[in-house]
């Protein structure tokens, strides 16, 4: 039977801490495991391999005896008590240095002991798990998934449910209103299966929201511009405006400047995850100057010009 280096097949040196050896088997375990690699022999052999090895390795007994004794490390306790029966018999030689039944104690220095039990003990050793739970493969978080969503702004206005699929699979969802752009929420148990009893991983829903032509969005708070003519804004008087959800009257003050800014509490956008509660609308005027001016028109603009000068 070829020896098997279960370092090498976890990939660490001889003198690898348990931490070491853990953290690579996790590792090589999750990369293998058949549910994450169906219908895939080879890395079902891996995985097997890799837990064979961990078995081993991870316990502090099983890996002086696997040092000791290589592939056929579960003989071990076997193996010195038959050499002890044989010494208490005279039949094993002097000073430690003769063979056991035709073999030298240089003969097991290559880790190989296959051949060796099989003619002490009528078999092959067994390389398949053991019983009573020892060998157990380790339980596994389920592996996280990632998404997309892309909405546009009114989308996230209002609290809504929609469905979204994700590796085949409908998920409905309820999309809170106040979701921002670039956030990110968490909806707990819908990754990927757990392996071995392990629980399921998480589905990781990132949001992108398109622009929105007439607002600028910055946290809760909405930003817009609103254009007034000359007329108004020199005299004042009512205008109407957008807001996000429809349209609200503002009464614009006499001698209101070219950017003036205003703000209508409550009239922004949902805070995310607080119900009933909005951020402000600020809107700053725009004064459109008068074009293509009739010969009365410039009359009187010259008088106003006369009188202020």
């Amino acid at each position: 039977m070829e020896f098997i280096d279960y370092y090498k097949i976890l990939g660490v040196p001889k003198n690898a801490t348990v931490a070491e050896i853990k953290k690579a088997y996790r590792k090589l375990a999750r990369k293998h495991h058949p549910d994450l690699n169906p219908n895939d022999k080879e890395a079902e052999q891996k995985f097997k391999a890799v837990n064979e090895a961990n078995e081993v390795l991870s316990h502090p007994e099983n890996r002086k005896k696997y040092d000791e004794y290589g592939k056929d490390w579960k003989h071990a306790d076997q193996f010195e008590q038959q050499k002890r029966q044989q010494q208490s018999q005279g039949q094993y030689g002097r000073q430690g240095s003769g063979g056991f039944e035709g073999y030298s104690d240089q003969d097991f220095s290559g880790g190989d002991f296959s051949d060796f039990f099989e003619s002490m003990f009528g078999g092959r050793a067994s390389s398949g798990r053991t019983s009573g739970g020892r060998g157990r493969t380790a339980a596994y978080r389920g592996q996280d998934f990632n998404a997309e969503l892309k909405l546009n702004l009114k989308d996230v206005f209002e609290t809504h449910k929609q469905v979204l699929t994700v590796n085949g699979k409908n998920i409905r969802l309820t999309i809170p209103a106040g979701v921002e752009n670039g956030q990110v929420i968490k909806i707990t148990g819908k990754g990927g299966e757990g392996i071995n009893g392990g629980p399921n991983g998480d589905l990781l829903i990132q949001f992108t929201i398109a622009n929105d032509p007439n607002f600028k969005r910055d946290g809760p708070n909405l930003y817009s511009t609103e254009a007034i003519n000359l007329y108004t804004a020199l005299l004042g008087g009512d205008v109407t405006v957008k807001a996000f959800n429809g349209k609200v009257k503002l009464k614009v003050k006499p001698e209101t400047q070219n950017g003036t800014k205003v703000k209508l509490k409550g009239k922004g956008f949902p805070v995310y995850k607080k119900e009933g509660k909005f951020g402000d609308l600020y809107i700053t005027y725009e004064v459109k100057m008068p074009t293509n001016l009739s010969p009365k028109e410039k009359e009187l603009f010259n008088e106003l010009k006369n009188l202020n000068s």
